[in-house]
């Protein structure tokens, strides 16, 4: 449903930490300009841990309307609460978002029936497109493939965005969901791997900073291409690393006010990036030809 480098949009904020409304439109109107494929709002990457329930449902009503049909918005929705992410959908798809992106609960580690059962309410609850969310780095949680299998045969669970970085992870989904659900990366470094296996594409955070590219790497690999994207990937491999020297997203919200995209601000507990790192993300986005 969904292909090729879709934007892990980082939620623009002023020094103070509120919102920035403005800055959001204007990024989503770069992204649209540099041939993004889709973009991903109130993530992970988009602070989705500290924005509050109105706040998050406005950013994504807001993007759905900046962007007016032009890019698909995918809309984070996920909760370690069911009931949470149930409302959270629910406003997304009465927003016009296109599809949501569901992460597995966080904190509280349930069991893999537990996984099952809150996909499967959410699914039966609100009719938009879904897409399941594996992030065990992050969530102290890893749905396994039996699980993800499971979910499969419910219709409106589309995809997954698997971000374990383990290929063997992709074989495996590959074999037993076969068509039923779209593959796509979550781990930038191993993505051009990801999608000349059978990947459909990435939810990406180095595609914040350098959009084109990771489109045109992202497209040449769906069409098998491998020396077309190995070349584009070779100059983004330094940004697929630099951008986690420190928590995400602290070090692409710091690239992106350097570019002058972005205000600097970031919300507690996220504080801006260590001095210490400023030259490696420079040098990295040189490298990537966006500064």
């Amino acid at each position: 449903m969904f292909h090729g480098s879709m934007v892990a949009l980082v939620t623009p904020m002023r020094a103070d930490e509120s919102l920035d409304y403005e800055a959001l439109e204007r990024l989503i109107e770069y992204h649209i300009e540099q041939s993004s494929d889709a973009l991903v709002v109130v993530g992970t990457t988009g602070e989705s841990a500290t924005l509050d329930m109105e706040e998050h449902c406005e950013v994504i009503r807001k993007s759905v309307d900046y962007a007016r049909g032009r890019i698909p918005i995918i809309a984070g929705t996920g909760s370690n609460s069911t009931r949470e992410a149930i409302d959270l959908t629910g406003s997304a798809m009465q927003s016009g978002a296109d599809a949501c992106l569901l992460v597995t609960p966080y904190y509280n580690k349930p069991t893999q029936e537990g996984l099952y059962q809150h996909h499967r309410a959410i699914a039966e609850a609100v009719a938009i497109p879904q897409i399941l969310y594996n992030v065990p780095g992050r969530t102290a949680v890893d749905m396994k493939t039996e699980t993800v299998e499971r979910l499969s045969t419910i219709p409106n669970i589309i995809g997954i965005k698997e971000a374990t970085g383990d290929l063997t992870r992709l074989r495996d989904l590959r074999e037993c969901c076969g068509d039923r659900l779209d593959l796509y990366s979550g781990d930038d470094a191993t993505t051009l791997e990801f999608i000349l296996q059978g990947g459909k594409g990435t939810i990406s955070v180095t595609a914040n900073v350098a959009p084109r590219a990771m489109h045109e790497m992202c497209i040449a690999a769906l069409k098998g291409d491998r020396a077309t994207a190995a070349a584009i990937n070779a100059r983004l491999q330094g940004l697929h690393e630099v951008l986690f020297v420190e928590a995400n997203p602290i070090p692409v919200k710091w690239a992106l006010h350097e570019m002058g995209l972005i205000p600097p601000g970031l919300r507690l507990p996220m504080t801006r990036l260590s001095e210490r790192y400023h030259d490696t993300v420079r040098q990295a986005m040189k490298q990537a030809g966006v500064l």
